[in-house]
């Protein structure tokens, strides 16, 4: 008998209902927005600063559609996207650079689709648009890191071989140019230090001169080397950066080299930008030093407020280990609940660790926290506009200075973070990898789409226009069963938005082209189902057992055709990247929902309209 059980219509009606509520928000564009959020742990975020913001913006003529304060951020959204860009200026310059000021679109969702989870589809940077940042690599700083390493080898070099002599560093005449410059009194220990630095470092190149009686030798370094220490930087800042976009869970990123040392980053969507904007530009790196004991050279810091009772430690010069050292980190509490990060070497940190540690129990360890910052100040440009400069410096900071007990291996743990927050983000960018050099952001805008918003209004109106000609032919050629099918294919596409809204997937344009595809291979299902009817009638068959039939001996098809073009979508999805992979996401994902509403759902609507056993005629 024909029979279609109950379960089966609950499971259709209760897919329908979860596809209407998880595509919903999808109808509520978002918002425009600016995000001010916390520098430091020490700030705090309050209607008065609300209220600067806001009064900065009405007094350029810029319309407020709403401003809130939250616990991380404060939100003002605009009337009118246009004004985005303008409006963060203005917030930047009111504040004085001293908070995260950032782009953002901040959703319209209502309260009581948020509260069961459902959130928007995240759309790819060719529909959506989203944020740019365009990243200058200080290229200068890891020549002159580079040139501190050299002088450092000088040094030891020379104090084996017992050359007495003054190394230091030094810009030289007006071009600022990094040089190592050695002071002998005379003329045989220069030469004879010459010769060792160059049987120790063959790639430097050497000068001699005489300046107020003393011998002089300057080590600079060649113009191709010069250019590798740059491309170095780029290229590991461009890793570095890579590795932390990912950890923020971006959909579809862009994050590539332009030119000598800049690299762009395009974020879709502008996905809580405030915090990329953060990790991405934040340069922080650890130094691992032995307290100094009054034998050797040393230098004085600060402790980071709260971290003792103490207001200065004096550490030694030479470096344990850094940061390029850690291959795992994960924050965590320690027994007395505060934030911890616990630290995993590499071999090569592990064992110098391991022997500095050995041989100095008793004695004390500090953990150094150093940070690009910057200092800014209103100037006024050419025109008499008021601008930001912006004046980096280096905030270094003692964050521990523990007792060595006993000698550590690659595994121990840092303390004196002042939030879980900050130990997530050192986390993060330890894991991530450190920058070789600085980065300092020389733009910040949003972007539209890609493809220009002519093609993707054509690529919606093919969508469109596609689907009404598939439901037209469907109603006209096969009637009654016509709209069974029309309705389930509009329920696929509901689910199909559902599905990704759910599973966080990316729509892109490729991807609605997958979904055209996917409505022709429903449809496809459909028509293979219902030809299987017309034939079943045609040789004698009862319409009650022909629908039956239909779908029991179709169904085999239907099955074999959407698994081979499944393994292709995850074929395409594994080996392919950014477009291929939006069209295959939403390939597979309307492969599914396709053979759902093709086969459960039409069937559920058709045997709500021949429940009855002796119908003669079916309209089809």
């Amino acid at each position: 008998m024909n029979k279609f059980p109950l379960w089966k219509y609950v499971a259709v009606i209760f897919a329908l209902c979860i596809g209407l509520v998880y595509s919903a928000p999808n109808l509520y564009p978002p918002d425009a927005a600016i995000q001010i959020s916390v520098n430091s742990s020490s700030q705090n975020l309050s209607d008065s600063l609300k209220n600067k913001a806001v009064a900065a913006l009405k007094h350029e003529g810029i319309e407020v559609k709403e401003a809130e304060v939250g616990a991380k951020q404060i939100l003002i959204r605009l009337v009118n996207k246009n004004d985005q860009l303008h409006a963060k200026e203005l917030i930047d310059i009111a504040l004085n650079a001293q908070y995260i000021v950032a782009l953002n679109l901040a959703p319209t969702t209502p309260e009581w689709l948020k509260s069961l989870g459902a959130e928007p589809m995240k759309l790819g940077l060719d529909l959506s648009g989203g944020v740019h940042f365009l990243l200058e690599v200080d290229t200068d700083f890891a020549l002159s890191k580079r040139l501190d390493g050299y002088k450092g080898d000088i040094r030891k070099t020379l104090r084996e071989a017992r050359v007495r002599g003054v190394v230091d560093t030094r810009a030289l005449g007006s071009t600022q140019e990094q040089a190592i410059i050695g002071s002998f009194n005379t003329e045989a220990l220069r030469d004879q230090a010459v010769k060792l630095v160059s049987d120790a470092a063959a790639n430097l190149i050497v000068n001699r001169s005489e300046n107020n009686g003393k011998f002089i030798a300057t080590w600079t370094v060649g113009e191709q080397e010069i250019k590798q220490i740059a491309n170095d930087a780029v290229s590991q800042n461009l890793t570095a950066l890579r590795n932390r976009v990912n950890e923020l869970g971006v959909s579809e990123p862009l994050v590539q080299r332009q030119g000598l040392s800049r690299i762009v980053v395009e974020l879709p969507g502008v996905q809580d930008s405030a915090t990329a904007k953060r990790i991405i530009g934040k340069t922080a790196s650890l130094e691992f030093r032995l307290e100094a004991d009054g034998k050797s050279a040393q230098e004085v810091f600060d402790f980071r407020k709260g971290t003792s009772r103490r207001t200065q430690g004096a550490l030694t010069r030479s470096v344990v280990i850094t940061g390029e050292n850690v291959t795992d980190a994960k924050s965590s509490f320690d027994e007395n609940g505060r934030a911890q990060v616990s630290i995993t070497l590499d071999s090569q940190g592990g064992k110098k660790m391991n022997a500095a540690t050995r041989s100095n129990i008793g004695r004390a360890l500090g953990v150094l926290f150093i940070e690009r910052k910057h200092r800014a100040r209103t100037v006024l440009d050419d025109n008499g506009k008021k601008v930001l400069e912006r004046i980096p410096y280096y905030q270094q900071e003692i964050i521990s200075l523990a007792t060595i007990q006993s000698a550590l291996g690659v595994q121990f743990r840092i303390t004196g973070l002042d939030s879980q927050q900050e130990a997530q983000e050192l986390a993060l960018l330890l894991r991530a990898g450190a920058l070789a050099a600085p980065i300092d952001f020389v733009e910040e805008r949003t972007i539209g789409p890609s493809l220009g918003a002519e093609n993707i209004e054509l690529g919606m109106k093919a969508v469109s226009y596609g689907m009404l000609a598939v439901l037209i032919f469907m109603l006209f050629y096969y009637k009654v069963f016509g709209i069974a099918a029309n309705i389930a294919l509009t329920m696929n596409i509901v689910l199909m938005v559902a599905m990704m809204s759910i599973l966080s997937a990316t729509l892109t344009l490729p991807g609605i082209a997958g979904i055209v595809l996917t409505v022709g291979m429903a449809v496809d299902a459909n028509v293979l189902i219902f030809e299987r009817i017309r034939e079943e009638i045609a040789d004698g068959v009862s319409p009650y057992k022909s629908i039956e039939s239909g779908y029991n001996r179709a169904f085999v098809t239907i099955m074999d055709a959407n698994i081979t073009t499944f393994l292709v979508a995850v074929i395409l999805f594994a080996m392919g990247s950014g477009p291929v992979q939006g069209f295959a996401v939403t390939l597979m994902i309307g492969i599914l929902t396709s053979m759902f509403t093709a086969i459960v759902a039409t069937r559920a609507i058709i045997q709500l309209i021949y429940r009855n056993p002796r119908v003669e005629k079916i309209a089809i």
